[in-house]
């Protein structure tokens, strides 16, 4: 209704003031667009977990042994982190990190470190088995998981078990979580770093990432494990019946309730109030010059 009341001033601005109407139908025309970008957007979003469930569930009927996590384990990530999961000067022990962690690091492809020059065509984003060696000057960033998930669940299991403790990969139920209370949280204790639209952040000597293409399990993994520089929150900082509060939070803001027309790539005032004053001063100025002609 917004957007037909604008039309219409619009209209009644053209019969007196031809130029400066070019202006404001812009600007409607730009709500019409955010609008209709972030309708096909939410309608996009069901299928696009759908498929993914589905091409899991595919996966899974392939079982992994743990003779092949073994010798995975031993190609891809024993040069950094040794044959006993103890470290080695290229990288870090992984006894006691728990499955929370190696499942969070292995599934969002931030390890095996490989060489940046795999072929970007390969099955997955993935580089093909053995071609690649682990890379321990490589940096560390997201990319599509180098593993199938039956692996990846079989390289957990694996190292939990050669490098016992820390905590289980958690498990999420969204179906009685709070947003109103997951949202209280974020801004709390994620916003800081991760800004409040779950876009990321630059911080002093790095920078906190996006969370949209995190999963919930991977949000959860990440709230109890703090991953690289990002701290760890014990139960004492967010009990464990408010994490699902949290990843159910995360997930809302992958297709926000946006109000109001067009959310400029979640910038906030700076974005709106530049874009005020771009069509704003547009108009006034066509205005002024139709109005000094006719003078």
């Amino acid at each position: 209704m917004a957007y037909l009341g604008a039309e219409r001033s619009c209209r009644a601005l053209a019969r007196a003031l031809p130029f400066a109407a070019v202006a404001c139908f812009g600007v409607v025309g730009f709500l019409h667009a955010g609008a209709a970008t972030h309708a096909v957007a939410a309608a996009g979003a069901a299928p696009t977990a759908v498929s993914s469930t589905t091409a899991s569930s595919t996966t899974a009927s392939t079982a992994v042994s743990s003779n092949e996590a073994h010798l995975v384990y031993l190609r891809d990530c024993a040069t950094c982190h040794g044959a006993d999961a103890r470290g080695t000067p290229f990288g870090p022990s992984l006894q006691g990190v728990g499955a929370a962690s190696v499942d969070y690091w292995v599934s969002t492809g931030r390890m095996p470190l490989v060489d940046q020059g795999r072929p970007p065509k390969s099955p997955q984003g993935r580089a093909p088995p053995g071609q690649y060696v682990a890379d321990p000057n490589a940096q560390i960033a997201r990319h599509p998981p180098f593993y199938p998930p039956v692996m990846i669940d079989a390289l957990v299991t694996y190292v939990s078990r050669i490098a016992p403790g820390g905590p289980p990969v958690p498990s999420v139920d969204l179906a009685h979580s709070s947003l109103p209370d997951g949202g209280q949280i974020f801004r709390l204790q994620c916003a800081a770093c991760h800004a409040w639209s779950g876009v990321g952040g630059a911080l002093y000597q790095r920078a906190a990432p996006s969370l949209h293409s995190a999963t919930p399990t991977q949000i959860a993994e990440a709230v109890r494990t703090g991953p690289g520089q990002m701290p760890a929150f014990g139960t004492a900082a967010i009990p464990a019946d408010q994490v699902d509060d949290v990843v159910a939070y995360v997930r809302y803001l992958d297709h926000p309730d946006n109000h109001g027309g067009e959310p400029l790539w979640y910038l906030g005032p700076v974005a709106e109030g530049g874009v005020a004053i771009l069509f704003g001063l547009a108009a006034l100025l066509l205005a002024s010059r139709w109005i000094g002609s006719r003078g």
